[in-house]
């Protein structure tokens, strides 16, 4: 029975400048910028050791279009080793690396194969005999908005059908609907595998065929939490196997903790460490942010400023952990919640303010001189509605929280 062995990952973004961390200690903040790069020397790791057919790389493996000589030489090291293994790899370039940056090139070894600007199909013929027809192609521009699935068409000839698409399931409200498709469209084109790329969050959104987003191979802020990593593939032409492996030296979590059964600092403190050893993961770093809800502590004293002090005692035996589990984010909410129908009662103003939140609709243009800076306009994308719903769902909770304590 012919059967076949690969790699999927996709969205690399290799040299990822993780943004808002410089306040980490010094070795915390290197191997988080290190990242990606320890991220990348797993995957190849991984392809040698399962001694692999071909590696599939579904898009952005650069952060951004300028493509750093450090990232592309990092990487060109890392496809050397495959080289040596005598490994193919399939490249597409997403709309973060895409093929109109300005960048110095840096030549790669002949192992890799980059898909051009319009879809094609490349042929492997591995040394077992098997024939494989994948079919990709990498975007000539950041935006390609273009429905390019159908300019997929299977050819005859071969006895595997891969495709690679870096783009956006149609339905997906979450990311810009770059090369859209739908899972029935995928389907239609009868191949055997979809290797996609774009959405850092893994899923499978079809088992017939599979397809498939690995996600991101290294999360890189808060929103990106939980494990990440690729898949090693196998199919035969009756069934296929898919295992999940983990590429992730720094993982993001968030917890949130239920606080009202403590009384005082201490057993808040024994309640956190014991939130944070829980989320202690061997020879990976973690970069937590920890959300103590209900917290109403018998002295009001301590409990207006329990949140700096106790931030600091559990940060104290982080700093020299390889396992560390390094809270970046402390928010306390107290067991007496602010009733704002209370408020408006007490005061016409607390009824203005809230009617001008409920209806204020212009997000973008507040954040015009984060989006409008030169590192911003290069490295945050506008926000989607459901995130600018809660960016002012948060001020305003800040709002009300120091109008209320003065």
């Amino acid at each position: 029975m012919k059967k076949i062995s690969f790699i999927h990952a996709a969205d690399l973004h290799l040299d990822s400048p993780m943004v808002g961390l410089k306040h980490l200690p010094q070795n915390i903040f290197s191997r988080v910028k290190e990242s990606t790069f320890t991220a990348i020397k797993k995957v190849t790791a991984a392809a040698i050791q399962h001694q692999v057919d071909f590696v599939i790389l579904a898009g952005d493996l650069f952060d951004g279009e300028d493509r750093s000589l450090r990232a592309q030489s990092r990487f060109r090291t890392e496809m050397l080793k495959l080289a040596e293994k005598e490994i193919p790899v399939y490249v597409v370039h997403g709309n973060h690396d895409h093929l109109n940056g300005s960048w110095v090139h840096l030549d790669m070894p002949s192992n890799v194969h980059v898909f051009t600007s319009e879809v094609e199909t490349k042929v492997l013929h591995t040394q077992n005999g098997v024939s494989i027809h994948l079919y990709g192609f990498s975007y000539p521009t950041q935006h390609v908005y273009d429905r390019k699935i159908v300019d997929y068409q299977k050819k005859d000839g071969a006895d595997f059908h891969i495709g690679i698409l870096h783009g956006n399931e149609s339905t997906g409200v979450e990311h810009d609907n770059y090369a859209p498709f739908s899972v029935n469209e995928l389907q239609k084109k009868e191949f055997d595998y979809w290797a996609l790329g774009h959405i850092h969050k893994r899923a499978v959104l079809s088992e017939t065929p599979p397809i498939v987003y690995p996600g991101n191979i290294q999360g890189r802020h808060k929103k990106e939490t939980g494990r990440k990593g690729i898949y090693h593939v196998t199919l035969t032409e009756l069934d296929y196997k898919m295992d999940f492996l983990e590429t992730a030296d720094i993982i993001w979590e968030e917890i949130v903790v239920d606080a009202s059964s403590a009384n005082n600092f201490l057993e808040v403190l024994q309640l956190c460490q014991t939130t944070i050893n829980n989320a202690r993961r061997e020879q990976t770093g973690t970069l937590l942010s920890l959300f103590l809800k209900n917290l109403d502590l018998e002295d009001a004293r301590v409990q207006r400023s329990v949140k700096g002090e106790l931030l600091e005692i559990l940060l104290e035996d982080e700093k020299g952990e390889d396992s560390f589990v390094w809270v970046v984010d402390l928010t306390i909410t107290e067991g007496q919640q602010i009733d704002k129908e209370i408020l408006k009662k007490d005061a016409n103003f607390y009824a203005e303010l809230f009617e001008t939140i409920d209806h204020y609709d212009d997000v973008d243009h507040a954040l015009s001189s984060l989006y409008n800076h030169p590192l911003g306009r290069k490295y945050i994308e506008h926000l989607p509605i459901e995130e600018q719903k809660e960016l002012v769902m948060k001020a305003e909770k800040l709002l009300i929280e120091l109008l209320y304590q003065s």
